[in-house]
């Protein structure tokens, strides 16, 4: 099996390595159940240190090992307990593995090669079995070594739980910075872990809401600044934008459809603001919505055929969901005394993460698309925007805390297990998680 490393910077390719036979038990043994059930336990694996060049090796070993950290459903064991150090490239000791209570064992060797690139392999051992379930090997520059750390996490996370993985995708999402009163909002890109953060506008104009295409070499947002709010399309490598549609009044919340082939948005008429799509082709607009209410922040479900958004045309802001043509709208959000909004369809389509704001709280959730099942994740005095993993097992969020200077990102499981800041060099809102980079 070959894979291409994809971003464009990238010279590699990816092959795998042999892997052992597992017998059907041996497998439903070492695969972990995805669920919210109360007897969860995460899975225990020792991460050990990649051999060959030590500086590129630390790297990947770090990096593999704070994935996991962040992972919920994969805990990564303290090298200090290690009794053998290195198991690369031969089986490890499993009764030294079974003893500081390792479930898989991962073993790699990162180094340079005669043609100036690095070949780096991975193993992946299963303790009980003592056979080999996973590896590869990618030659690749040295400066995709942090990449390559992504898709080894992805490959173990798989093979570990049966869900794709999260860790080789993006954020972009609003850089702040600046006193509060003079605040300067830049549209900037980076790794899922902070890494590799690059700013895409220069901060003349003020940017809000970030959407990722299906295949993240482009963004759509909103920018004010040039007259009249209006819906950009952003390329991520050539920076260069366009205006989506010469629309009356503002446009604003775009967000692309599965296909990539249309970006539906809110277009302002007046008091009242209608949901749009247009077809990125022809650029011909099509009307979805047409009241006298504030429609707003539409999402698509994955497979293209529905749409939920936000909307007041019943009193209070609320979620509905209808035909990605248009017409009739069922209401979907029902908590008593709460509001709800900005609201985003999972890529899985078995859940909407949203904004709720009930008694002064601002939360962040996630309900069926029926509306069943509504369990807030996380809750406090600011908490709003929420965009999915691309494995739909994790919602990223931004939060300003009661006299903090400025808002931070923070991700969450599914599961309301677990949450973990995400860094950044500055304040920072309105995340856009995009889908798998490889």
């Amino acid at each position: 099996m070959t894979l291409l490393i994809t971003r464009r910077r990238a010279v590699g390719l990816v092959s795998s390595l042999p892997l052992a036979s597992l017998a059907g038990a041996a497998r439903a043994q070492s695969t972990l159940t995805i669920s919210g059930g109360g007897n969860f336990k995460p899975v225990p694996i020792a991460v050990t240190g990649f051999q060959g060049d030590p500086q590129q090796g630390a790297l990947i070993t770090s990096v593999i090992t704070n994935n996991f950290r962040r992972s919920v459903f994969i805990t990564p064991l303290d090298s200090k307990t290690f009794i053998e150090k290195s198991t690369n490239p031969e089986a490890p000791a499993f009764d030294q593995w079974k003893m500081v209570n390792a479930q898989f064992v991962v073993a790699g060797r990162s180094a340079r090669g005669a043609d100036g690139r690095f070949k780096t392999e991975f193993r992946l051992w299963d303790v009980a079995t003592g056979q080999q379930v996973a590896g590869q090997q990618y030659v690749t520059d040295g400066g995709e070594l942090r990449r390559v750390a992504h898709i080894i996490s992805d490959s173990i996370f798989t093979r570990i739980t049966g869900e794709k993985g999260w860790f080789d995708s993006r954020v972009a999402y609003i850089d702040e910075t600046g006193p509060k009163e003079r605040r300067v909002k830049r549209l900037a890109i980076m790794d899922q872990d902070g890494a590799n953060m690059r700013q895409l506008t220069r901060g003349d104009e003020l940017i809000l809401t970030p959407r990722f295409s299906p295949s993240s070499q482009e963004v759509t947002y909103m920018a004010f600044g040039r007259g009249d709010p209006r819906v950009y399309l952003l390329n991520i490598e050539t920076r260069q934008s366009e205006v989506v549609g010469n629309f009356p009044g503002m446009s604003f919340s775009p967000r692309f459809s599965p296909d990539g082939q249309r970006i539906v948005m809110s277009i302002s008429q007046g008091a009242a603001s209608n949901i749009f799509s247009m077809d990125l082709r022809s650029r011909s607009p099509m009307r979805l919505t047409d009241t006298q209410a504030i429609d707003t922040s539409p999402s698509y479900s994955p497979d293209g055929q529905r749409i939920v958004f936000e909307s007041d045309r019943g009193g209070t802001q609320q979620i509905y969901v209808m035909s990605a043509s248009g017409g009739g709208a069922q209401r979907v959000s029902h908590g008593e005394g709460a509001r709800y909004s900005t609201p985003v369809w999972s890529p899985k389509g078995d859940y909407i993460a949203f904004t709720r704001q009930k008694a002064g709280a601002f939360g962040i959730g996630v309900m069926k698309p029926d509306g069943s099942g509504e369990r807030i994740l996380t809750e406090g005095f600011h908490n709003e925007g929420p965009t999915w993993a691309p494995n739909g097992l994790y919602v990223m969020f931004f939060r300003e805390g009661q006299g903090a200077a400025g808002p931070k990102l923070f991700m969450a499981d599914v599961f309301g297990r677990a949450e973990f800041p995400v860094p950044t060099p500055a304040f920072a809102s309105d995340p856009a998680w995009s889908p798998l980079l490889a």
